[in-house]
């Protein structure tokens, strides 16, 4: 189903909180009824806003009023809406009501949705997300997040996009909401199809129909998302698999019984044959396609098949009508607002129109331009305050990663000394145990030195953070706040057109404002740098050994555990059994994949690291320098160490050692 970013509006299927004989529900269904004049369903609708907002009644009861709000801009009354959504919104808020407060702005997301002023749009379904994740509302939480993906799409931020959707089909599986999850997955279809990726695109139309297929009466979901299969096939020059695709849908009898679907299928279908030069009786479906949509006052309809015939009559060698039929498109694109379609007519009136290609061509450079940079506009706007943070946080880790190559670097230098060293008191058991005792010294100064490292970096990474919410704060916002107060007061003298913009850049200022606060409050929230330290320098030592051994690593440590209660020794020979496992990986295991594993019971800390190496016969003795360094450091930690290895199966370790 091929989507445009001015058709995703509220649409919601969760059940009604009161019963059926509530007055007010009972109001607002017959507002819905299309048989009533207009005037009679505004009336029933504010015979319930007036009853629920006065009644003295519980909270479920006034979450009606954002219903009744939503129903009023469905019935086109914005100014109706505006007042019922700001009073719901403020009585939602005096009694912090999550769900209320956030279907409320869930409303305003739809309004400024409809009205195409997405960046709006995209804060209220991030304010309504909040609301919505507090009060745990999964469906429409995941409604919201769909919401914000869509408008990604537009602005064609796909990867943001696509991250969102994917967040959003996690919560709707869930809930198993099958529709929703169709949405999603075609959504993704239609993402993928924008950056020419159409295997990724068929893949996701797939599991689009999965979910449909789950659901009954969906027959109108079902063609449109054949037909966007067919479309990738003709984006593929697969025709054949197109036209199957849409011949398949015409044999449906039922499909003529939905005019806009039957028509989209036709023109389709008589498009793909034009493309193959099969031309026999294709202007004439054409044509059944274009008078149809015309009945319907289908827009993008019309031009998408005055688009299809213009390449028709170009074929036909018929450039007079070509032109006419490619002019009426472009016209009727422009009128529209529809960019996409306005940009191909374009171009192909330049192709058809020598006389005036230049002109065309010039239109089509200085629009693709203007769209690009508003696109970019929009996706700074969503991100820009973030860049600077992202910045310092890519040099802080740079710099990290040089410390971390310096300490590896002492350590390496510090275990080849060793090596010489063992090699020398092997002729005495009692040097031996000597060195030994050096060296554990020497290991828990050097994981001491690099565990002080890491919290210093972490609480001047902190200090960087508050400054630069405190400039954020007190700063910028300051004044970006004098700005905004200094254009309120000042006499702006002009039509009204003009004065309606001075109020929105105003109203656009005060969203800016918002924006920056969040940011700011989300920079100052600093993290405890001692629950974080021993996990870094692990996830430092696993980044390191990938990049040596060529492996991909999982990292998984249980947040229960309590890092800063477990004392240094204990995580210093902990350190180093990990460091003693990965070197084995390294010099034996020849191993694609690692995975590090920190668990926790009531009584033991279990430590699991996995391979998927060339392996070895778990019955032989293990007599490796490495294995015997970690079942030495385990036995001190009075821990367990378990081997499983099968030959080019990998290798299992799993150690448990008691807490206390």
């Amino acid at each position: 189903m091929a989507q445009s970013c001015d058709n995703w509006s509220k649409n919601t299927n969760v059940p009604a909180v009161l019963s059926e004989n509530d007055s007010v529900t009972t109001w607002i269904s017959a507002s819905k009824n299309s048989s009533l004049t207009l005037e009679q369903r505004k009336q029933l609708l504010t015979k319930a806003y007036h009853y629920a907002k006065t009644a003295q009644m519980d909270s479920l009861q006034h979450r009606k009023l954002t219903s009744i709000a939503f129903q009023s801009l469905k019935l086109g009354d914005l100014a109706l809406f505006k007042t019922q959504n700001a009073e719901a919104l403020t009585l939602a808020t005096r009694r912090n009501d999550s769900f209320a407060m956030g279907d409320a702005h869930w409303n305003y997301a739809s309004y400024y949705n409809k009205g195409q002023v997405f960046d709006s749009a995209y804060h209220h379904f991030n304010t309504a997300a909040d609301f919505f994740e507090k009060s745990g509302h999964v469906f429409e939480l995941a409604k919201m997040l769909y919401g914000m993906a869509f408008i990604k799409g537009c602005f064609k931020d796909y990867s943001g996009s696509e991250v969102l959707t994917f967040r959003a089909i996690k919560k709707f599986k869930r809930i198993e909401d099958y529709k929703s999850l169709f949405s999603c997955y075609n959504h993704l279809g239609q993402l993928q199809k924008d950056v020419y990726e159409y295997d990724k695109a068929l893949f996701y139309y797939d599991k689009a129909i999965e979910n449909l297929n789950k659901l009954k009466n969906s027959s109108d979901l079902q063609e449109a998302v054949l037909n966007n299969i067919g479309n990738i096939y003709i984006k593929k020059g697969d025709y054949s698999k197109a036209l199957q695709n849409f011949n398949k849908l015409l044999e449906d009898e039922n499909l003529k019984f939905n005019k806009d679907h039957y028509a989209r299928t036709l023109d389709n279908m008589a498009y793909c044959r034009l493309l193959i030069k099969d031309t026999l009786h294709v202007a004439k479906k054409l044509n059944e396609a274009l008078q149809i949509r015309e009945r319907l006052d289908n827009k993008s309809g019309i031009i998408i098949s005055k688009i299809h015939l213009a390449r028709y009559y170009t074929y036909a060698q018929d450039s007079v009508r070509a032109i006419a039929v490619a002019k009426e498109a472009n016209r009727l694109a422009k009128d529209i607002k529809n960019n996409r379609d306005y940009l191909e007519t374009l171009l192909i009136l330049a192709n058809l129109d020598l006389k005036n290609a230049s002109i065309y061509l010039e239109r089509y450079i200085n629009f693709s331009d203007s769209l690009q940079v508003l696109e970019r506009k929009i996706q700074n706007k969503f991100t820009r305050i973030a860049f600077e943070t992202d910045e310092y946080i890519e040099e802080s880790e740079r710099l990290a990663e040089q410390k971390v190559w310096i300490v590896v670097t002492v350590a390496a230098a510090a275990l080849i000394l060793s090596m010489f060293l063992l090699i020398w008191i092997q002729k005495s058991r009692n040097k031996l145990l000597l060195f030994e005792n050096e060296q554990q010294k020497a290991n828990e100064q050097v994981y001491l030195i690099t565990l002080k490292q890491q919290e210093k970096l972490e609480t001047e990474k902190i200090k960087e953070r508050n400054r630069i919410s405190e400039e954020l704060h007190d700063g910028v916002l300051g004044k970006l706040f004098g700005t905004r107060m200094n254009l309120g007061f000042l006499e702006i003298k002009g039509d009204k057109n003009t004065l309606k913009q001075h109020q929105k850049y105003i109203d656009e200022l005060q969203i800016i404002e918002k924006e920056i606060r969040d940011v700011s409050h989300k920079l100052s929230d600093n993290i405890n740098s001692t629950q974080i330290s021993f996990s870094s320098i692990i996830k430092d030592v696993l980044e390191n050994k990938s990049k040596l051994g060529n492996f991909k690593y999982t990292l998984t440590i249980d947040a229960s555990i309590e890092w800063h209660k477990i004392n240094q020794v204990f995580k210093v020979n902990l350190f180093r059994i990990i460091q003693e496992a990965l070197q084995n990986i390294l010099k034996h295991a020849f191993a694609k994949k690692v995975k590090l594993n920190f668990e926790t019971d009531k009584k033991n800390l279990v430590l699991i690291i996995k391979d998927d190496g060339i392996g070895f016969d778990n019955n032989q003795n293990h007599k490796g320098i490495g294995m015997k360094n970690i079942q030495s450091r385990v036995k001190k930690l009075n821990g367990i160490l378990k081997i499983s290895s099968e030959k080019y199966e990998g290798t299992i370790l799993t150690i448990k050692i008691p807490k206390t």
